[in-house]
């Protein structure tokens, strides 16, 4: 599967079951917002990014083979919170999405 229809479905199930997620653009990139925060997004280089600010749940999904901390520019200045998925799993990025949202609610 395409990563970017993948993102996209990701985005329209979440869209479906919850009302405060929507999508959006974070530095030019897609991402997903719930209740106006980012928690999750789309690099072109056909990986997704999400925002984990759970110690535990981030060290899961930096346990993913080719996961690594996000950073956006390539200049090794990485996002506090933030891990970069690649394509490779794709089938966890819909339950990581779903983590996301949930420690974004949590959060408050």
């Amino acid at each position: 599967m395409n990563p970017r229809t993948r993102f996209d479905e990701i985005v329209d199930d979440l869209a479906a079951r919850d009302p405060d997620v929507q999508s959006g653009q974070m530095m030019g990139r897609p991402c997903i917002k719930a209740g106006g925060k980012i928690i999750a997004g789309y690099e072109a280089k056909g990986s997704m990014v999400f925002k984990l600010p759970d110690e535990a749940e981030r060290e899961k999904a930096l346990a993913l083979d080719g996961a690594q901390p996000f950073d956006p520019m390539g200049t090794g200045r990485v996002m506090k919170e933030w891990v970069d998925v690649p394509m490779a799993h794709e089938a966890a990025w819909a339950g990581l999405a779903e983590t996301a949202l949930q420690l974004r609610k949590a959060a408050g």
